[in-house]
């Protein structure tokens, strides 16, 4: 597990898990936490307990969403069962001991807190949920908890880097669309035409943009350290049928 200073506040715990210390095997090894993952549901189960047990909630009070990329954000107040899972990306509560967790294998998992409302926040934030306000929306629902944003701390955790996220030739016309100054996140790749696209700066830019207090990025790319990390990208380049989740995790204690 890797901690983020930022995070380190009264009544909140947290953790941007790696994929050590776990039960799965083989291109799952061995911390996957992707119910929606061709592994051993037990074995999911399992890593998912340990998970919970070092965070401090209950096995049963670490819940994840159905992610769909979407820029949707809902308030927690009681834990649900793997089959009812809502389908949005980013969760908040103000509910003690409910641990609000994100899969991740490239994309941005970012936690929040504001540790004087005692409100937390998390979501998954790809391109697509990037792009169309999935940060917005989890401060959004935060404050419709009583959180200040810009008292609010935000962590983005292990994300593809720039160095290894090429993008094809019509990638960055929805970006670009939106504002001709995100042509910045995007430089010439080696290909003809392809371009690299810098998805965590675009994300922290994007949380300062918004109001957020103390934004910090943790600066770890997952697809360049396969010792720590699990990439989609990386198991898509090497022909693999799946892959294994991280799982980011927030909770008031």
């Amino acid at each position: 597990m890797i901690d983020s200073e930022a995070l380190n506040l009264p009544g909140i715990a947290h953790g941007f898990f790696t994929r050590g210390g776990g039960h799965s095997t083989g291109i799952f090894a061995s911390l996957n936490c992707g119910l929606g993952s061709g592994d051993d549901p037990d074995l999911v189960r399992m890593n998912r307990e340990t998970v919970a047990r070092v965070i401090g909630v209950l096995p049963s009070s670490l819940v994840t969403a159905h992610q769909v990329h979407s820029a949707e954000a809902i308030e927690v107040t009681v834990p649900w069962g793997t089959e009812q899972r809502p389908k949005v990306d980013g969760l908040v509560t103000k509910t003690k001991g409910i641990g609000l967790g994100v899969l991740t294998a490239d994309c941005g998992p970012v936690l929040f807190a504001d540790a004087d409302a005692g409100v937390v926040g998390a979501c998954h934030a790809g391109w697509k949920g990037a792009l169309t306000g999935v940060t917005e929306a989890t401060l959004e629902a935060m404050e419709r908890l009583g959180a200040v944003r810009t008292r609010t701390v935000a962590v983005l955790g292990p994300t593809i880097s720039k160095e290894a996220y090429e993008v094809g030739p019509e990638f960055p016309k929805p970006f670009l669309a939106q504002d001709e100054a995100h042509g910045q996140y995007f430089t010439p790749s080696v290909k003809a035409g392809h371009h690299m696209f810098d998805l965590p700066r675009y994300l922290t830019d994007r949380l300062k943009r918004e109001g957020v207090g103390s934004v910090h990025d943790l600066g770890l790319c997952t697809y360049g350290d396969e010792a720590r990390f699990y990439s989609y990208r990386r198991a898509t380049h090497r022909g693999e049928q799946d892959y294994g989740r991280l799982i980011s995790v927030i909770a008031l204690v």
